[in-house]
């Protein structure tokens, strides 16, 4: 919704300035029909539905911070602190110790109260197996943390129906990387692993109903792409056909991932969502295992980091598609580019991403300005042509179509492109866009302070920021409406309409979004100035170039009458030579 309310932002500000609408809403992807092929019900029984969107607790409730479960082995690294249960060998906790929670005290903790994060079972022809009845013996102590500063390994080994089961976490200790070796043995052959993940992530945002309405599922098949859908959009079963690269569970900033190691060769079978009222009740992701029961897995438990998720590779990167998918080619580039210019104009200049945003809508400007000053001379042009097409337009008024051949003809003889002045003014906008969503998803903004905002990725809790933007583009309509010739009764009523609708549109989107967009029209007073101190000379030199012609035709006039005067024949010969003039003049 927010994004289909800038959208119109942007479309009203764009006819409001060059008369022209541009709004492409997007088309809803219709739901893909779960095949007949797929037994689903098959599948091992899910949990009771989570509670619907519209009944969330406000603020989520607080989770338990110290271990609670005798049974869990815990293992933290630099980077995070995972919780691993001895009974089924499921992820039951994933804290990010890097990252602040907003609703919670402590880290940002991914894994909701009582739930798993992800889970594990087996199919060997039609019957399912859970790991769920397995009771593992860790290499590790459980009921206490162990910290490892190097490269670390929890075995985990049980019987599932009499056959051996072992688990091997490898845990990266700089990174959120997690290994998963495993094997089942004696299960034969046609056996498939069943990965549950989620169907859920904890809500650690502020704005608990955006966080739970990005939540997601992503899948990259080498074939057919990347496929996204929202968690609470599926009041059915849907599935995803194989084979696939991965398969992710993202929110607004952080994304569990699930992957194959490098060197794996059997891709996953698909991935199968069962739908319900409240959106996904599970998430099953399927993997043929190997004749002896082999699997090997990669897990991402992080944040979603444009260059640590990149290094992934497939790209993993695009695992939080921005925009719709028929901008997605034009805005994916630029994000990149503009994420790039930010975060390294942080690190280059040691500014906070505040001041960063404001020079950078005032370098941004500065590099239009060419471009600018190319629409202001095709604006002054249109301006010195309007006598001349006015006459045209009195002498063809009733000839529309040699009306219209008359005017390309003089456009083509001055060599003058009537939409000069309008298509430079568009360049500005694919960047408003493509900052909307930078600010929507990119994790480098999140809890970033700037003045009196606690967070850029937020609106100003104080719409401060809001009124300044919107006294901005009122200084720049005044200063338009100041240099008209006469008064113009629409400059009077643009003169606060558009402010005032920009401050209601923008009052609830990211505040460094805002920033950028007060810190670019601040940035084009100077400009704005030049223009109208250009269009007051054009204008007094028409002025004077109407009053030469004006005194020309009294001159010639008056030579006339006076012709006249000293003859019959010379006062008719005076009146052919005017009008022969005023003739020339049309």
């Amino acid at each position: 919704m927010e994004g289909l309310r800038f959208v119109l932002a942007i479309a009203l500000s764009i006819v409001v300035v060059i008369l022209v609408q541009v709004l492409f809403p997007p088309a809803p992807t219709p739901d893909e029909p779960v095949p007949d092929t797929v037994a689903v019900d098959t599948l091992p029984p899910v949990p009771d539905p989570p509670t619907p969107l519209e009944q969330l607790p406000e603020p989520p409730p607080e989770p338990v911070l110290e271990p609670v479960w005798d049974d869990t082995v815990w293992v933290e690294t630099e980077v995070a602190r995972y919780g691993i249960a001895t009974i089924g060998g499921a992820m039951v906790s994933v804290e990010l110790l890097g990252f602040e929670s907003f609703t919670m005290p402590g880290p940002v903790q991914l894994v909701e109260v009582g739930e798993s994060l992800v889970e594990y079972g087996v199919r060997v022809r039609d019957a399912a197996l859970d790991f769920a009845q397995v009771e593992f013996q860790p290499s590790l102590p459980a009921g206490e943390v162990t910290r490892i500063t190097e490269p670390g390994l929890l075995r985990l080994e049980g019987t599932l129906n009499g056959l051996p089961v072992r688990l091997d976490y490898a845990f990266v200790p700089d990174d959120y990387l997690v290994h998963l070796n495993g094997q089942i043995q004696g299960l034969g052959a046609d056996a498939t692993l069943l990965v549950g993940m989620g169907p859920r992530l904890a809500v650690n945002e502020e704005d608990a109903r955006e966080d739970l309405r990005l939540l997601s599922y992503v899948v990259y098949s080498r074939r057919l792409g990347i496929e996204s859908v929202r968690i609470t959009n599926l009041d059915r079963d849907r599935i995803e056909e194989g084979p696939l690269a991965w398969a992710a569970l993202r929110n607004k900033y952080f994304v569990v991932a699930l992957m194959h190691p490098v060197e794996a060769q059997r891709a996953f079978g698909g991935l199968i969502a069962r739908g319900g009222p409240a959106g996904a009740e599970s998430i099953q992701v399927t993997l043929p295992l190997e004749p002896e029961g082999d699997f090997r897995l990669r897990y991402f438990f992080g944040p979603q980091e444009h260059r640590r998720l990149a290094a992934l590779g497939e790209r993993m990167e695009e695992v939080n598609p921005y925009g719709w998918r028929i901008f997605r080619p034009i805005i994916r580039p630029l994000a990149e580019l503009v994420t790039w210019l930010l975060v390294g104009g942080r690190e280059v200049l040691g500014l906070g991403y505040g001041w960063v945003l404001i020079l950078f809508g005032f370098a941004l400007r500065g590099l239009l300005w060419p471009l600018n000053a190319k629409a202001m001379r095709s604006q002054l042009k249109n301006m010195e042509f309007q006598p001349r097409m006015k006459e045209l337009q009195t002498k063809y008024k009733d000839k529309p179509e040699l009306l219209q051949k008359e005017m390309m003809r003089l456009y083509k003889e001055e060599g003058f492109n009537p939409l000069g002045g309008c298509v430079p003014m568009l360049i500005p906008w694919p960047i408003l866009i493509t900052l909307f969503f930078v600010f929507q998803n990119t994790i480098e903004f999140r809890g970033v302070e700037f003045l009196w905002l606690p967070d850029l990725s937020r609106p100003d809790p104080y719409y401060i920021l809001p009124f300044l933007m919107g006294a901005s583009l009122w200084g720049i309509q005044y200063m338009n409406m100041r240099a008209a010739p006469q008064d113009n009764p629409q400059m009077k009523m643009m003169l606060w309409f558009l402010p005032i609708l920009m401050i209601v549109i923008f009052v609830n989107f990211a505040s460094g979004l805002v920033l950028y967009y007060a810190a670019s029209n601040v940035a084009s007073f100077p400009q704005q100035l030049l223009i109208i101190r250009e269009r007051k000379r054009v204008r007094t030199r028409m002025d004077a170039k109407k009053v030469k012609e004006e005194k020309e035709e009294a001159e010639a006039e008056a030579a006339g009458a006076a012709a006249g005067g000293g003859g019959g024949g010379g006062g008719g010969g005076g009146g052919k030579r005017r009008r022969k003039k005023g003739r020339s003049r049309s």
